[in-house]
């Protein structure tokens, strides 16, 4: 039922049918509304289980695709849908189609250009081990220096790297830019010098690191324990509440506060351990 009125008699004793699709009133019997479309599925699911298995729709849009996940793929050729061996012709065919399906996806130069500065985007995060969704504001952030026209002269694999490296900062992901400079084929410097340019070109704005966020990272590095991880988080925020973390480094404040709370909670670890798995001196 619905609160609204019958236009005829006032009433509000207005019913769904579901049978029908027809909105009636209870009072007067007026078909106020016409059979509506049903835009639900016509299958029902019983359990969870079963409605993933139905569910005929297809992978959401993705930005860490140079087509955005809409393009036909084309798969393996050689058996119809029943597993039966498709003629020499039919498959011949359909090698063609495959080929100039492939061609037409990359036929421009931003295709081109997205199709490799993504497949390199996607192998860089693999190895930093970022999550998708950093992936997907890496991506985001190259398409938008490609239409602006920032990547015209300059290396596409050093704008890949910046591009991670400025999603990574915005996003509050812990990876340092000499970590993203060891997975990318040009050095910490020309990386930096793109990372400069993003930010200048696109008017970002990246938050002041914070240097709990590294706890867990440098604390999962030498095999430390909740407890000393959460009293490492109590050093650095009474270091904050004193104001004596400004123009600290992030990395190294956290690996300092590390150190002394295994120190108070009797956990034996060197600062030449926690330097390395921090990356700092």
């Amino acid at each position: 039922q619905a609160s609204s009125l019958c236009p005829e008699c006032g009433g509000r004793k207005i019913i769904q049918d579901g049978g029908s699709g027809e909105t009636i009133c209870g009072g007067c019997g007026l078909v106020i509304a016409e059979p509506a479309i049903n835009t639900g599925p016509e299958w029902r699911a019983f359990s969870l289980n079963e409605k993933e298995n139905r569910t005929r729709v297809g992978l959401p849009l993705s930005f860490s695709v140079h087509d955005k996940g809409l393009a036909t793929t084309i798969g393996p050729i050689g058996r119809d849908a029943l597993g039966k061996s498709i003629p020499r012709e039919t498959k011949y065919m359909m090698f063609r189609l495959k080929k100039w399906n492939n061609q037409a996806r990359r036929n421009a130069s931003v295709d081109r250009n997205l199709s490799r500065a993504l497949g390199e985007l996607q192998k860089i995060s693999e190895k930093l081990h970022i999550p998708s969704i950093v992936q997907e504001r890496a991506a985001l952030i190259y398409r938008r220096a490609l239409k602006n026209g920032i990547i015209r002269g300059r290396s596409i694999s050093s704008m890949v790297a910046a591009s991670i490296y400025v999603a990574c900062r915005i996003t509050q992901t812990p990876r340092t830019l000499e970590e993203v400079a060891r997975h990318s084929p040009l050095d910490k410097k020309e990386i930096a010098r793109c990372y400069r340019i993003l930010l200048k070109e696109l008017n970002l704005r990246t938050p002041v690191p914070n240097a709990r966020l590294r706890v867990p990272k440098i604390a999962s590095e030498v095999d430390l324990g909740e407890e000393t991880q959460r009293m490492a988080i109590e050093i650095l925020d009474e270091a904050e509440r004193l104001k004596i973390t400004g123009g600290k480094a992030p990395m190294a404040m956290a690996a300092s506060a590390l150190y002394l709370a295994c120190r108070m909670n009797g956990e034996t670890r060197t600062q030449k351990m926690l330097a390395e798995a921090s990356g700092v001196s």
